[in-house]
């Protein structure tokens, strides 16, 4: 039985559902007295290297019972990349504090630094029990079946899009291009399609698994627009031209080094203006995709707290050195339980959209991917009337 601390981060872009996580590993740490006090850092890695930490047992019933219905990270987060001088400090902010137990939630760069903690502990011989926890809603880390995070963003995709849609052909006077987040992978872009059989316009997607040609969606633009029906664009923040240059470039980079992507539907807006006689006008709902608690699916409200319960099991139990994942499947009907992938196989690896569900077009998306999807929204029994 190791005696100790636990301490929990978080790391990267927060999602609808990261306190979720938070939640259930906190509950599931009260359960074994091998475990003390409970730590959380003020956000990310900027806390643990500054040694600010809360204690999670001071915190009220009333507060730990709102976490499930609270957007955001409580915790804080941050996009910090720790270097071989900051490992140091981690360690000595573990010793002060007694952690013993220590969980990071976060996506492919912070499933990185959760395994080079858990080097660094055993490098050192100092006895740690290290467990990542999945979070993004881009869902592309590796190995798992999908991310939490993920399904409530692809809901928010998928009834943003058909309301789009309706107004796109209620009023069609100009191309709508709308813009999802999605810097490397498109799964969330992707999502926009779930309900495309209830479009009443036409609809485009793009996704950056697929180099963006400029002449080709100029001319699927003023093919579809030619039917009468109006016409939704929806494109992923990173798609980019087959010589790597964004569509849209901030000409910055973030704490890891990424390019920031930014404004990929106005730079299409705009050359769909001056390319052609057609109006056009861009929508890009941003960070509300993910923080919308109205749109929220209850599917990935539990799993994202199973995640954080397993891992304070898997510790406890003596397990060091994973990411908690998910096994899914959907036949007869959808089935999911987690399971643990060494760190090794998720730092910094990224699961791209798969090639074979987006359309011989280049610019639609297959079946399959809904038969994936779908059960991760929830329940989403959206119809809408049509009189014309």
């Amino acid at each position: 039985m190791l005696r100790g601390n636990m301490l929990i981060a978080h790391g990267g872009g927060p999602t609808a559902v990261i306190n979720s996580s938070l939640l259930g590993a906190v509950r599931e740490a009260r359960r074994h007295g091998e475990i003390e006090t409970i730590y959380g850092a003020r956000f990310g890695a900027e806390g643990i290297l500054a040694g600010d930490l809360m204690d999670l047992g001071q915190v009220s019933q009333e507060q730990l019972d709102l976490l499930s219905r609270t957007p955001a990270s409580a915790l804080g987060s941050c996009r910090r990349k720790l270097t071989d001088r900051d490992y140091p400090a981690v360690l000595e902010c573990f010793k002060q504090f007694n952690i013993r137990y220590f969980f990071y939630n976060g996506g492919n760069d912070s499933m990185d630094t959760c395994h080079k903690v858990y080097q660094l502990a055993c490098q050192s011989g100092y006895e740690l029990r290290v467990m990542g926890i999945p979070k993004t809603m881009d869902n592309d880390l590796a190995v798992t079946d999908h991310c939490p995070g993920f399904g409530s963003a692809a809901k928010y995709a998928a009834v943003s899009a058909l309301e789009l849609a309706l107004d796109a052909s209620a009023l069609p006077i100009h191309v709508v291009v709308m813009e999802l987040m999605g810097r490397n992978a498109g799964w969330i872009t992707a999502a926009s399609a779930l309900f495309a059989d209830r479009m009443p316009c036409e609809h485009l997607v793009y996704l950056p698994e697929t180099d963006f040609d400029r002449q080709a969606f100029l001319s699927a633009v003023q093919e579809k627009w030619a039917r009468g029906r109006g016409l939704l664009v929806t494109v992923s923040e990173g798609i980019h031209y087959a010589d790597g240059t964004p569509v849209a470039d901030t000409g910055r980079v973030d704490g890891f080094g990424h390019k920031i992507p930014g404004g990929a539907a106005q730079a299409l807006s705009d050359l769909i203006m001056a390319e052609t006689s057609l109006k056009s006008r861009a929508e890009k709902p941003g960070l509300l995709g993910r923080v919308s608690v109205a749109l929220t699916s209850p599917v990935d409200r539990q799993e994202a707290e199973e995640a954080g319960a397993a891992a304070a099991r898997a510790a406890v139990e003596g397990k060091t050195g994973y990411m908690v994942g998910f096994e899914a499947a959907r036949s007869p009907v959808y089935h999911c339980e987690t399971c643990l992938i060494p760190l090794e196989q998720v730092a910094n690896a990224e699961k791209k959209f798969p090639l074979e569900w987006i359309g011989a077009d280049g610019a639609s998306i297959r079946p399959e991917f809904q038969d994936y999807c779908l059960p991760l929204l929830g329940g989403c029994d959206i119809r809408f009337a049509s009189l014309r």
